[in-house]
């Protein structure tokens, strides 16, 4: 059986979009990083996103890449620990120069987060999921 999972997604710019996810708090092994790609850790897991340059992206998966202007692959999701830890990601995506597609808010009455994009267009929401007010 699998021992690990780990999500690769294509970026036009590896070092542009290293120095965006740091910005936004994330971290990376550095051990693993080349010219075309990079290992982003997210989470207390250190769960695994590759970023890769689009051409090495489109050799690896043999298939043409999402226009993320106009469609979406996929929704990454993150927990928030709080509504301010969600409010303090939506600035700094802002800071960054990712775009906050959904502003900070409550969902469902036991929900509170937001939507993003990142420089090349990947959606991601963070969540702070409040399960005591879940009906």
């Amino acid at each position: 059986m699998a021992k690990q999972i780990w999500l690769n997604l294509p970026v036009k710019d590896v070092a542009k979009s290293k120095a965006f996810f740091s910005k936004i708090g994330f971290s990376f092994n550095e051990e693993h990083d080349t010219s075309k790609s990079t290992c982003m850790l997210v989470g207390e897991g250190k769960f695994v996103i590759m970023l890769f340059e689009e051409n090495m992206f489109t050799d690896f998966s043999q298939n043409k890449l999402t226009d993320t202007k106009t469609s979406s692959e996929v929704l990454i999701s993150i927990d928030a620990e709080s509504k301010d830890e969600v409010d303090t990601l939506a600035k700094k995506v802002q800071e960054a120069g990712g775009n906050v597609f959904a502003a900070p808010s409550l969902n469902q009455g036991w929900m509170y987060g937001c939507g993003f994009a990142d420089l090349d267009g990947h959606r991601w929401n963070s969540l702070f999921m409040d399960f005591s007010k879940l009906s």
